[in-house]
């Protein structure tokens, strides 16, 4: 066998691969003279069929699997010969002409092949002894914690039908029937819809004319709907509103005790204040740690500089760019609209689309290196959190992971990255510091990726490339026509 490089130039390799005709009718010949042994023929004892018959009868079938066999194997065990990692699955190429398969089949013409690959650049890992990072750590205050458990109170507390007025804090229960320049809108219509005055669930300007009306009593509200209203035939538009009034209820006291805890499912309002103490310490140590990952990553960034392979910043991009895309579509805005030309966000997230790579390899050696492994039972507790995102379609996620090449990487790398953080958490210089609840909350999006000062939209493909875990801040409000989906057709 020849294995001659064709090209070396940056990461790209090609290779081509000669197998002479002769060495293949020679594997083909010991493969015949297996199935020789084996094969059953009518007319012909149990190992006693001629070898041209057998020959004459297999040989192609033979040569065809013999075939197969080189193209899936040898591609890595050429690559591991040659001591290089293939960025992505070789691209390998072999005669398209009918007459020369048929001579190849036949053993009259060498196997030729050539593979095209891009290399994963050999890193060099550096110290890490100059990174230095802030940890922001909020003390949670008993303030906090009651403000949040009466939060809780609320959206549990009953209400009482009174015989006054609606004033805010109140629910409302009513029909309604929007419209648009007279006609009325998909998902505008309502029965018995209950709606908490001053909750802001209601489209802007909604609740506050419901303010003064009771039980019995029929009413035409106009609003405008917000300009960024995700249902772009609605965005911006006048429309009314016919509303019934059929009852007016006022919340009925609360207080923080033992018995709203019981009623809760909560042995005591202790216990309670233990729990919402735990959940806001929680949410506040995934913001703090998605910030100190951001700053390792800037570091790191600045650390290594190379050129990664091109396939793999062209998948990356491309996802980054079709989530931009749909964001825009769903918003109803264009490049524009954003203070942006197509081609410079296109710019600025192919950057950082290549920042993204590359930090991706050189966390892959580091943890290589650090001899850092992703354990069966981590993968199924984060399958586990897949199938507990959808309710009712375990099934078919099941499948998707079981049947889907490269699925179970979706749920691996994001653990083998988190792994890797803590290894170098354990390792660079860390100092604490104490901040406010809204100075660890301030919105520093723009620093996580670093695409430019002009993200399109909105920072979200951004914010979410390094920073999935902490939301998306440029999600559509809740609020609708007049509920929250109701614009899309889908009325709660």
């Amino acid at each position: 066998m020849q294995v001659i490089e064709t090209l070396a130039e940056g990461l790209k390799r090609e290779i081509k691969v000669i197998i002479p005709a002769k060495d293949m009718e020679q594997r083909m010949n010991e493969r015949l003279a297996d199935v020789k042994d084996k094969v059953r023929i009518n007319g012909f004892r149990p190992g006693k069929v001629p070898t041209s018959h057998v020959k004459k009868m297999y040989g192609k079938s033979i040569m065809a699997e013999l075939v197969n066999e080189i193209i899936r194997d040898k591609p890595s065990a050429i690559l591991s010969e040659r001591g290089e990692k293939s960025a992505t699955q070789p691209e390998i190429v072999m005669t398209e002409d009918e007459k020369e398969a048929e001579k190849i089949l036949s053993a009259q013409a060498d196997l030729e092949f050539t593979l095209s690959y891009e290399i994963i650049p050999a890193i060099e890992l550096k110290s890490v002894d100059g990174i230095k990072v802030t940890r922001e750590v909020v003390e949670v205050s008993e303030e906090e914690i009651n403000e949040q458990i009466e939060k809780i109170a609320e959206s549990a507390r009953t209400f009482e039908a009174k015989k006054g007025k609606a004033a805010d804090g109140d629910r409302v229960t009513m029909d309604y029937l929007g419209k648009v320049d007279g006609e009325a809108f998909d998902g505008g219509k309502d029965e018995d819809a209950e709606l908490v005055i001053g909750s802001n669930r209601f489209i802007p300007g909604f609740e506050e004319q419901l303010v003064g009306l009771k039980a019995g009593d029929e009413k035409v509200i106009t609003v405008t709907f917000p300009a960024e209203y995700p249902a772009a035939n609605l965005a911006g538009k006048e429309a009314t509103f016919d509303i019934t009034v059929k009852e007016v209820a006022s919340p009925a006291k609360t207080e923080i005790n033992d018995e709203l805890a019981t009623k809760l499912g909560v042995e005591s309002v202790e216990k309670l204040k233990e729990i919402v103490r735990g959940q806001i310490e929680s949410q506040y140590g995934n913001v703090t740690r998605q910030k100190v990952k951001r700053q390792i990553l800037d570091q790191l960034d600045e650390l290594y500089k190379f050129e990664s392979p091109s396939k793999l910043v062209d998948a990356e991009f491309e996802n980054i760019w079709r989530q931009i895309n749909t964001d825009l579509a769903q918003s109803g805005k264009t490049f524009a609209d954003e203070d942006t030309t197509e081609e410079a966000a296109r710019e600025e997230y192919r950057a950082l689309a290549e920042r993204r790579v590359r930090l991706g390899l050189v966390l892959s050696e580091i943890g290589e290196k650090a001899g850092i492994e992703v354990t069966e039972e981590e993968m199924q507790r984060s399958l586990f959190a897949q199938l507990q995102q959808f309710p009712g379609q375990e099934k078919q996620i099941l499948d998707f992971f079981r049947n889907t090449p490269g699925a179970a990487a979706s749920l691996r790398a994001p653990i083998f990255e988190e792994k890797v953080i803590d290894k170098l958490l354990a390792e660079v210089s860390v100092t604490d510091k104490t901040v406010s609840k809204d100075e660890l909350l301030a919105d520093d999006a723009e620093e996580g990726d670093k695409p430019a000062k002009k993200a399109a939209p909105k920072k979200k493909a951004a914010a979410k490339a390094e920073d999935a875990a902490e939301g998306d801040d440029a999600a559509p409000k809740k609020k609708a026509a007049p509920k929250k989906k109701a614009a899309e057709g889908d009325a709660e």
